[in-house]
């Protein structure tokens, strides 16, 4: 029995020295590992929270939308944007603010609101069509080579029809029909043929005549 509680003893001094040697370590190892899972339970919890928060002053923006009073929009869409840039609702409160102030000739926070999602959303599509509206503001302005300087950055196929239309028509307003016809055309050959679309774009074409 002396033995064994020798033995025992053994085992228990063997135990401390361990643990003084490696313990401070293996605690210090298990507090990451919970702060790692509580800070990944606290984020998850956060991006749900910032999720529906965003979505909920999305649908006070949409009810502003209805008021037609362009600064409650404005100062809606200003909210979505400054506080909950990362969701999808910041994006298209911004592009819904941006066609408002275009319709009430407010070009200045139209671009700014455009440049934002070019600037700020990851979703490609958003910024495929915020670029084509700053574009179609900037040729109401005249300022044709920043319209261009639009039009001329990289994009899906999906979008060749109409970006080149778009060029077609600042080209045509700097009074170079051969260029405006050339970009027409490859509007009109990514357009589908069954689009009412394509039929304006062939009006344009043929208001160029042969382009000389």
């Amino acid at each position: 029995m002396a033995a064994l509680d020798l033995q025992e003893q053994e085992q228990l001094d063997a135990l401390k020295t361990w643990w003084k040697d490696n313990g401070t370590r293996l605690l210090s190892m298990l507090l990451i590992v919970a702060a790692i899972f509580a800070g990944w339970r606290g984020w998850q919890y956060y991006q749900h929270k910032q999720s529906g928060d965003a979505a909920t002053l999305y649908q006070q923006f949409t009810l502003q939308l209805g008021s037609n009073d362009s600064r409650r929009i404005n100062d809606a869409a200003a909210v979505l944007m400054d506080k909950y840039a990362a969701s999808a609702y910041a994006a298209r409160a911004a592009l819904e603010a941006a066609q408002v102030n275009e319709q009430s000739k407010d070009a200045v926070r139209a671009k700014t609101q455009l440049q934002w999602v070019i600037d700020h959303v990851k979703e490609a599509t958003l910024k495929d069509v915020a670029r084509l509206r700053l574009a179609a503001v900037l040729l109401n302005e005249q300022n044709y080579a920043a319209a261009l300087q639009q039009l001329d950055a990289q994009h899906p196929a999906s979008f060749d029809g109409l970006y080149a239309d778009l060029k077609g028509d600042v080209l045509s307003a700097q009074g170079k029909p051969g260029e405006a016809r050339a970009a027409y055309q490859i509007a009109y050959d990514k357009t589908e043929a069954k689009s009412a679309y394509r039929n304006l774009i062939q009006m344009k074409l043929d208001a160029l005549g042969d382009g000389k």
